[in-house]
């Protein structure tokens, strides 16, 4: 579902939004003034912010500027209702990354077109985006020597499910943090902050999970040599495979398979006797 925050000190106000917003579908989170607004858009990383300008504590230019300063909340979509209304007012807005300028009193049908036409744009460019990455989905020469046994070590968080699948299409090949960014509409910023909040670890640390997982299928499921397998994961040289696999294994592959071929023989030799 996708999720937005409404801030509005008018409580009237909110629950016009909420109301509107739940019969269309939206997963709704409200906030009575600009701080408790930031906090919560920290904390729950909403896909579009409703706000209000003239507010206490916080008004919403403070909201706004408080957002783009931070990468893990710079790109969310944000849309100005308001009463304030003078072209100094709105130029200021757009000025400080607001995304669209909507003046009070306001009807649902307003308020949803221009929610719906914000979320179809930034679907728009996020498709046009994975577009330019035709060349790194899976081919199916690749898919034939991939682990006949799939690896699910992702969690599962939708806000994570494009960013994840993309790895999961292309660990194997040469990605970076750049091209992932690219290919699910984030900056590389927000993208490393986003996942590093989410999960603990970096886009990198994914990355090479993914590809140890696989290694570790193909070492145990094929006769493939080591430096073959390493090619096929994704590593251009044997020797940073042969590092990163005894960095988390405490062992080298040839020794790890080793292992896991002796460990297989002596349970069928005792399930055998």
């Amino acid at each position: 579902m996708t999720k937005i925050l409404v801030i509005d000190t008018e409580k009237e106000a909110r629950n016009m939004f909420l109301k509107c917003l739940e019969k269309e579908g939206f997963d709704v989170i409200v906030a009575e003034n600009g701080l408790v607004g930031v906090e919560r858009a920290q904390e729950y990383l909403p896909d579009l912010i409703i706000s209000d300008i003239l507010m206490p504590k916080l008004n919403g230019y403070g909201v706004l500027r408080a957002l783009r300063q931070n990468p893990i909340t710079a790109i969310i979509l944000f849309i100005f209702v308001t009463t304030k209304v003078t072209q100094a007012d709105i130029r200021k807005g757009m000025e400080l990354g607001a995304d669209d300028y909507l003046t009070k009193p306001c009807s649902p049908k307003e308020l949803l077109k221009a929610i719906i036409s914000r979320l179809d744009r930034q679907a728009s460019l996020q498709k046009w985006y994975a577009a330019q990455f035709q060349p790194l989905l899976k081919s199916p020469e690749i898919e034939i020597t991939k682990p006949t046994t799939p690896q699910l070590i992702f969690p599962s968080d939708p806000q994570l499910k494009k960013i994840f699948y993309f790895i999961e299409a292309n660990y194997y090949q040469q990605i970076t943090l750049n091209d992932i960014a690219l290919a699910v509409g984030y900056s590389p910023s927000y993208l490393s902050k986003l996942v590093r909040h989410k999960t603990g670890q970096t886009i990198q640390s994914w990355i090479i999970q993914r590809r140890m997982a696989a290694a570790r299928s193909l070492l145990v499921e094929t006769s493939e040599k080591v430096e073959q397998i390493a090619t096929l994961v994704g590593y251009q040289h044997p020797v940073h495979f042969f590092r990163q696999f005894r960095q988390y294994h405490g062992a080298t592959p040839l020794a790890w398979r080793k292992a896991k071929a002796h460990c297989s023989f002596i349970k069928y030799d005792i399930h055998q006797n």
